[in-house]
């Protein structure tokens, strides 16, 4: 069948003036690189997970550790310039950044809102003019790219989020340094995933590590930063695959950040904390209650500023500014708010904030959420994370001022309660409070406030887990709600059948050399929507050119040739790989088509959503039923309902089904929905369910009608 196919695609190529060989000097790099890559694809494929991901996270690690010093040299020459040059305000630092405890007052207070709205200004216009998907906190982008297309991430938008963020921050919006760090390394796993056309699974797992291993070199902490990989794509889940790389990647970038800035702790706690009497824990659980209280309050504000910053009626190129005038407003207040606020934090832990009036510790918290949202959550770039253990750290202080007259066993020293702070707001609604827990842990240098630390996470968790909130809003809740794991387990025939079955040869190849306005008039005579384009001498798969996007170009680049219209970031699917992996990258593809290549990058098909579902549909005609053991002692099984089945005409709860049987999916009509009581079955319908194993004879007997029953 694959030699039939590729003689005919060969024919048409031959045919077409599309394949004219372009002189090779010319070409030549073009050529080298084609063939770097499809060497360098072809040897991580052929290895065994392990090694695999000993290149690949070692490759990361690399990125990770040197994004996270490109970015910190950013952040730091553009806070100079804003807040120290134009408004000349010093900011504090935490005891791992030089300990500094910044301007007593403010020299010119008129300046300080000035400034922090020309960053928001610079910055929504930067964001706004060359990469939209920047605005906001990266990580959120991250992680959506993990479940719907981890091959999505431009470059342009990553250099713009540096940039942006940099600018945002420096000039004293409220913001922090993880999601711009997180968006660089995460971006180049998107970036490896489209090289080395990594299957779905493997492009989730490195941009999964990018992000775990760009917050744990930023932040000092590779072991939260491993742990963050896995336990930050999920609310209520853990994606173990990404842990093992995750380590590997985060010690790499931890390691290569050190050598730069050193390896001390970002916060120093002096003294130490002695966990010594049960009591203690009383006041920790009772923090824990006010932390989850404040993370809830935390998500929704953010969300609520972001909705109304989209309801502004004017160009989102001004909104940032916008925020900007309110941050500026509230830090001639309360300078708190200005940064990152990681130099408050350290005087909070050294007690160097007793001497505030307790109502401006009790308001430090949330005008620290308010600036945060104006700035971020307005379209300004930068991150959530840092701010959320600053509110976090405040929150604690602040309780603990207030019990500290009267509640016995409390201790004399506010550091404990602001470090389990950190720990226990940004813990419970990031949804990953064993990831920073231990990030906590370690950016302090001091694992001894653990104990108590479980108490007040555990807590926190409980009250943020009653909601759906999360400040990430790209988490799925489970690894069952993600789309690739959705459809394996809702057509689960999928695992059985393999590309190579169902497609189809191209119509048209275009080599990348072919001038844009030729490639234009083939696909039009042709009737095409778009076709695969390969390499000028090795023919091997470089992109995919839509007619649409190609008619675009052509007007504005008329005598061009048709690279500059190719799009790389859809993954070609590979002829041997099984149906579940190919239905996703098909639907990450975001087109009607995709194409087929073997293991050498040689195009030699095409796949489309009507062949798809013909093809399912096909096999799945050819077996009365098809099932897999799920444990011992259940299965899943995907069967279509006979003609005169018992059980069409009557809704589920009605259908006499056996005890011992779950009816999860049905089809009808093309249309897959989730099984309810109420639900009616009918002739032809497809049913996926969770059946005893000792039903399964009766659950597919049920199912059959009259002819089956009687070859039954």
């Amino acid at each position: 069948m694959e030699r039939d196919r590729s003689r005919t695609m060969n024919v048409s190529m031959e045919n077409s003036s599309f394949h004219s060989s372009p002189p090779q000097d010319r070409h030549g790099g073009r050529s080298r690189w084609q063939n770097l890559r499809t060497s360098a694809a072809t040897r991580i494929k052929s290895m065994s997970f392990m090694p695999k991901w000993f290149i690949l996270a070692s490759v990361i690690g690399v990125i990770a550790g040197l994004g996270a010093v490109v970015f910190y040299e950013a952040l730091t020459l553009a806070t100079h310039f804003f807040l120290a040059f134009l408004a000349g305000y010093q900011v504090p630092t935490p005891a791992g950044e030089g300990n500094s405890l910044g301007s007593a007052t403010y020299i010119r207070a008129w300046a300080i809102p000035l400034v922090v709205i020309l960053g928001g200004l610079i910055s929504g216009f930067i964001v706004f003019t060359w990469a939209p998907e920047a605005e906001g906190h990266g990580t959120d982008a991250a992680i959506d790219a993990i479940h719907h297309n981890p091959r999505g991430i431009r470059l342009r938008a990553v250099v713009v989020k540096i940039i942006a963020s940099a600018v945002m921050i420096g000039s004293g919006g409220s913001g922090g340094r993880e999601g711009p760090t997180a968006q660089i390394s995460a971006g180049f796993g998107s970036l490896m995933a489209r090289f080395l056309d990594l299957s779905p699974e493997d492009g989730r797992i490195a941009v999964s590590v990018g992000i775990g291993s760009g917050i744990g070199a930023i932040f000092s902490a590779p072991l939260g930063g491993a742990l963050l990989a896995a336990d930050i794509v999920y609310r209520d889940d853990f994606e173990f695959e990404a842990l093992l790389p995750g380590l590997l990647a985060s010690i790499i970038a931890y390691a290569i950040f050190g050598a730069v800035y050193g390896y001390q702790p970002l916060f120093v706690i002096h003294g130490g904390y002695n966990f010594t009497h049960p009591m203690q824990l009383v006041w920790f659980a009772v923090l824990g209650v006010v932390a989850g209280g404040m993370g809830l309050v935390y998500s929704r504000s953010f969300y609520c500023a972001v909705a109304l910053a989209q309801k502004l009626p004017f160009t989102r190129k001004l909104r940032p500014a916008v925020g900007a005038i309110l941050t500026g407003l509230i830090a001639l207040w309360l300078p708190e708010v200005l940064g990152t606020g990681y130099g408050w934090v350290q005087m909070g832990m050294s007690a160097q904030l007793d001497h505030l009036p307790l109502y401006i510790l009790l308001l430090l918290p949330f005008a620290r959420i308010a600036a945060t949202s104006f700035s971020i959550g307005s379209g300004g770039s930068g991150g959530v994370f840092g701010p959320g253990m600053v509110i976090g750290s405040f929150t604690g202080l602040a309780l603990w001022h207030l019990l500290q007259p009267w509640a016995p066993g409390i201790g004399h020293d506010p550091a404990a309660f602001v470090v389990v702070g950190m720990m226990a707001v940004f813990g419970a609604i990031s949804r990953a409070p064993i990831a920073v827990m231990l990030m906590v842990g370690e950016m302090t240098g001091n694992m001894s406030l653990l104990a108590p630390a479980m108490v007040a996470v555990a807590i926190a968790w409980l009250i943020v887990g009653r909601s759906d909130d999360s400040i990430y809003r790209s988490q799925l809740r489970t690894k069952a709600d993600s789309p690739a794991r959705r459809l394996t387990f809702g057509l689960p025939l999928l695992t059985t059948m393999k590309v190579a079955d169902i497609a189809r040869p191209a119509v048209l190849t275009i080599k990348s050399h072919t001038p844009a306005a030729e490639a234009l008039e083939g696909l039009r005579a042709a009737a095409l929507p778009g076709a695969p384009v390969v390499s000028d001498a090795q023919g091997t798969y470089v992109g995919v050119v839509s007619t649409s996007h190609l008619e675009q170009f052509v007007s504005s680049n008329p005598n061009a040739e048709i690279d500059g219209a190719v799009e790389s970031v859809t993954a070609p699917m590979p002829v041997s790989a099984k149906l579940d992996v190919g239905l996703e990258i098909f639907l990450q593809s975001g087109l009607a088509w995709v194409p087929v290549v073997d293991d050498d990058r040689q195009v030699v098909g095409v796949l489309s959503a009507s062949d798809l579902v013909r093809g399912y549909n096909k096999v799945l005609d050819s077996r009365s039923g098809y099932a897999y053991n799920i444990t011992s002692h259940a299965l899943a099984i995907e069967a279509r309902v006979g003609e005169g089945a018992s059980v069409a005409g009557h809704m589920v709860r009605d259908a006499g089904l056996p005890s011992g049987c779950a009816l999860v999916w049905v089809q009808h009509e093309g249309v897959r929905s989730r099984v309810q009581g109420s639900t009616e079955i009918h002739e032809g319908d497809v049913i996926s369910a969770i059946v005893a194993a000792e039903k399964a004879r009766d659950f597919r007997l049920l199912l059959r009608g009259k002819e089956n029953s009687k070859k039954a």
